[in-house]
């Protein structure tokens, strides 16, 4: 049932997914004080929840871990239900038609159907932004659910709002080519419709490629192009570099190859 044939009394019945935010610390040597980066109702509105879809439930359970030495979860650990996200949709993603027609979300749902609020949970930052979860937005909404967006970090806007670049024309572009060809070809044309527009680029790499990318970067881009790189965001250490590409030359000095970056490039 859809919610433009759902009365009021039948969508009070159903319970809400909540998109709930993680931090940015995930894979990284040290991790933020939780308070220090989720508001006190985000906090509270998790150690509610008993019913969860997540991208990994041992990655799940270590942050509800987290959650409830500042708010007490609503039932034990090993009592909430979680539930994963299939392992395909980490590899391809789960925008439309990636997955074929092979796989239902709705039935991932039916919890809420009962009257149970669901969290979907990634291992850092947002839902469903740059992470796995869309379809099940889309099912959700399918299905008359209310959508919750809980307010936490997220990393392509806090790369964003420090890279000096445009903040009111931007794409986020995923991941580029791991074929070094295919890869400078990429990154040219991104480059193209940066300078021709003004469109700000954004795009992230898995840590242990951020070097490869970097030197990627500054052998197909032109030197007046800006090139901005954050790492580690919310972190101690965090830091965004926004500079020509000309100066990055002299200075090639990037994010290791263990913390989380997001690049940007513009003009």
């Amino acid at each position: 049932m859809t919610s433009a044939t759902q009365t009021g009394a039948e969508r009070s019945r159903q319970g809400r997914l909540y998109l709930v935010p993680a931090p940015l610390d995930f894979g990284c040597d040290t991790q933020v004080p939780l308070a220090d980066v989720m508001p006190q109702g985000t906090l509270e509105t998790t150690a509610r929840l008993t019913h969860w879809i997540c991208e990994s439930a041992k990655s799940a359970r270590a942050y509800l871990k987290r959650v409830g030495a500042l708010a007490p979860l609503a039932l034990p650990l090993q009592t909430q239900q979680i539930t994963e996200l299939p392992h395909q949709i980490h590899k391809k993603g789960d925008h439309a038609g990636a997955l074929g027609s092979g796989f239902d979300v709705r039935p991932l749902l039916g919890a809420a159907l009962n009257g149970h609020d669901i969290g979907l949970l990634s291992e850092a930052g947002m839902p469903a932004v740059a992470d796995p979860g869309s379809s099940v937005v889309r099912a959700a909404h399918d299905l008359g659910l209310e959508v919750v967006a809980l307010t936490g970090p997220v990393s392509l806007l806090l790369a964003l709002a420090t890279s000096g670049l445009n903040g009111q024309n931007f794409a986020f572009v995923g991941y580029l080519p791991q074929d070094p060809a295919e890869r400078g070809r990429r990154i040219r044309e991104l480059e193209t419709m940066a300078l021709k527009t003004g469109q700000t680029q954004l795009f992230i790499e898995t840590p242990y490629r951020n070097a490869a990318l970097l030197q990627a970067l500054l052998q197909n881009l032109q030197h007046n192009t800006r090139l901005s790189v954050s790492s580690g965001l919310t972190l101690p250490r965090a830091q965004t570099r926004s500079e020509l590409v000309k100066a990055w030359r002299l200075q090639p000095v990037g994010p290791d190859n263990s913390t989380p970056a997001v690049f940007a490039i513009g003009r």
